[in-house]
C-alpha cells in the first residue's frame, strides 16, 4: 500500500492539521494573508532601496548607514512605542501606522520614478517609516494574541514569520526581476498598493472574535516599568541579550547580501533577489516545521541551539565560492533564522504577562531590528573595507558565540516551574 499523503510528516513526529491550526480562527486568516501581501511589496522595495543607494554611491558603508537610518527611531524610542501599544487599541494604531508605511512608499515611488531620488531623500524617507515602525511593530507584534486562542498563539506566532518568509520569496524575487527588467520605481508602487491588503484585513476582522488585553492606563514611568520587569525576568532578559547581540551583527542581510552579490558573485538586483528568496524559501520550510511542534512550550535551551545551528550556516555562506553553492547555504541560513526567530519571540510571549506584551515586544523589536542603526553600519564597512565576506563572518561568529555562552543558563532555567502567567498554565498542559 502506497502511504497516506500526510504520513512522511507524521512519522517525523510532526502533524500536519497542527501546521496551520490557528488559520482556523478567522481574524487571524485574515492578518496572516493581508501580512503576506503586504511584506512582499516591503521586500520588492527592501531590494530597490538597496540598489538606489548602490547606484547613487557605489558604497558598502552608504548602504549600512541607509538601513540604519530606518531603524534608529526605534532604537532610541523603541520602549516608548511599547507603552503605547500597551495602551492603546492595537487594531486601531495599526489602521494609522500601515497608511502612513504605504503614503511614505508613495513617495519614494514619485522620486525615483521622477529622477529625482538623492541621498538625503532616502535617509529622510527611511527616517520617517522608521518612526512609525516605533509604534507599529509592537502593536503588530503584540495583536497576534488578541486573535487567537492561548492554545494557538505559539502556532500563530510562528506562522506570522512563515508569512514573512513566504513574502520573502515572492517580493525579493519578483522585485529582483521588475528592478532588472522594467525599473525599480514600479517596486515601491507595489509596496504602497500593498498596504491595502492589511487595511482590509482588520476592517474585515470581528470584533466579538478578538482575545482583547486588558488595556494599561497611563501613568508617569511605564517604560522605566517595563524595562525592570525584563531585568527581573531570565526569561526575558537572557533572550533578549541575545536576540540583541545577534540582530546587530547577523541580521543584516539587507547589506550583507546586496554586496555578496554585486562584489563577490558579480551580481546584480535580480541576483541578490534570488539569493533572497532562496534564503527566504528555507525560512517557509523552517516556519512549517516549527509550527507543527509549536503545541508544546519551547525548551529555553532550544533557543541556543538555533542561535549555534544559525551561525554555522551563515559562516558556510561567507566561505560558498559560487553562485549555486551560495544558495545552498542560503537554504540553511533561512532555515536557522526562523527557527531562531519565532522560537524567541514565543518565548517571550509566553513568559510576558499580557499587560506587559506590548513593552517586551517593543524590546524585542528594539533588539532585532533597532539594533541596525550600529550593527548596519559596521557590517557595511567591514564588507567595504575588508571584503564583502567578512560582512556575514561577523555574524556567523555572533549567532556562534551567543549560543555557546548563553546555553548554560538557559540549560538551568528549564528546569525551573514555567512562569506564573496566564498563558503559562495552558502552555504546561499541553506539555504534558
Amino acid at each position: 500500500m502506497r502511504e497516506g499523503a500526510g504520513e512522511p510528516v507524521r512519522r517525523l513526529g510532526l502533524s500536519p492539521g497542527q501546521m496551520i491550526s490557528s488559520l482556523r480562527q478567522r481574524n487571524y486568516r485574515l492578518f496572516f494573508f493581508g501580512q503576506l501581501v503586504s511584506v512582499a511589496g516591503t521586500w520588492m522595495q527592501a531590494v530597490a532601496q538597496s540598489f538606489v543607494v548602490l547606484d547613487l554611491t557605489h558604497s558598502g558603508t552608504q548602504l549600512g548607514l541607509t538601513s540604519a537610518a530606518r531603524f534608529l527611531p526605534m532604537f532610541v524610542f523603541g520602549p516608548l512605542g511599547g507603552v503605547f501599544a500597551d495602551r492603546m487599541d492595537r487594531r486601531r494604531v495599526l489602521y494609522v501606522t500601515q497608511t502612513l508605511s504605504g503614503l511614505l512608499a508613495g513617495v519614494f515611488a514619485v522620486t525615483v520614478g521622477t529622477h529625482s531620488i538623492r541621498l538625503w531623500v532616502v535617509y529622510l524617507l527611511a527616517l520617517a517609516l522608521g518612526f512609525v515602525n516605533v509604534f507599529d511593530n509592537p502593536a503588530r507584534q503584540s495583536f497576534i494574541s488578541e486573535m487567537v486562542s492561548a492554545e494557538d498563539l505559539p502556532n500563530a506566532v510562528t506562522l506570522n514569520s512563515v508569512a514573512m518568509n513566504m513574502a520573502r520569496v515572492l517580493g525579493a524575487a519578483l522585485g529582483g526581476v521588475i528592478a532588472a527588467a522594467i525599473g525599480l520605481a514600479l517596486c515601491f508602487t507595489c509596496n504602497a498598493l500593498s498596504f491595502g491588503a492589511v487595511l482590509v484585513s482588520l476592517a474585515a476582522m470581528r470584533g466579538s472574535e478578538l482575545f482583547p488585553a486588558k488595556r494599561v492606563s497611563k501613568q508617569k514611568k511605564q517604560v522605566r516599568q517595563g524595562l525592570r520587569y525584563v531585568r527581573d525576568t531570565p526569561e526575558l532578559l537572557i533572550p533578549l541579550l541575545m536576540i540583541a547581540v545577534i540582530g546587530t551583527l547577523a541580521w543584516e542581510f539587507q547589506v550583507s547580501l546586496p554586496l555578496m552579490a554585486s562584489k563577490v558573485l558579480h551580481g546584480g538586483a535580480a541576483s541578490y533577489g534570488v539569493m533572497a528568496s532562496v534564503m527566504g524559501g528555507g525560512a517557509v520550510v523552517g516556519g512549517l516545521i516549527s509550527a507543527a511542534r509549536s503545541r508544546s512550550r519551547p525548551r529555553a535551551r532550544a533557543l541556543c541551539l538555533a542561535a549555534i545551528g544559525w551561525g554555522i550556516a551563515i559562516l558556510a555562506a561567507a566561505v560558498a565560492p559560487s553562485l549555486p553553492l551560495e544558495l545552498a547555504a542560503l537554504v540553511f541560513v533561512g532555515y536557522g533564522s526562523i527557527t531562531f526567530n519565532s522560537l524567541a519571540k514565543t518565548t517571550l510571549q509566553l513568559a510576558a504577562k499580557p499587560e506587559m506584551r506590548g513593552r517586551v515586544m517593543a524590546l524585542w523589536a528594539l533588539a532585532w531590528l533597532g539594533s541596525t542603526p550600529i550593527g548596519g553600519p559596521i557590517v557595511g564597512w567591514a564588507g567595504q573595507a575588508i571584503g564583502a565576506r567578512w560582512a556575514l563572518v561577523i555574524g556567523g561568529l555572533a549567532a556562534l558565540a551567543c549560543g555557546v555562552l548563553a546555553l548554560p543558563a538557559l540549560d538551568r532555567l528549564d528546569r525551573r516551574p514555567a512562569p506564573d502567567t496566564p498563558l503559562a498554565p495552558a502552555a504546561r498542559a499541553l506539555a504534558k
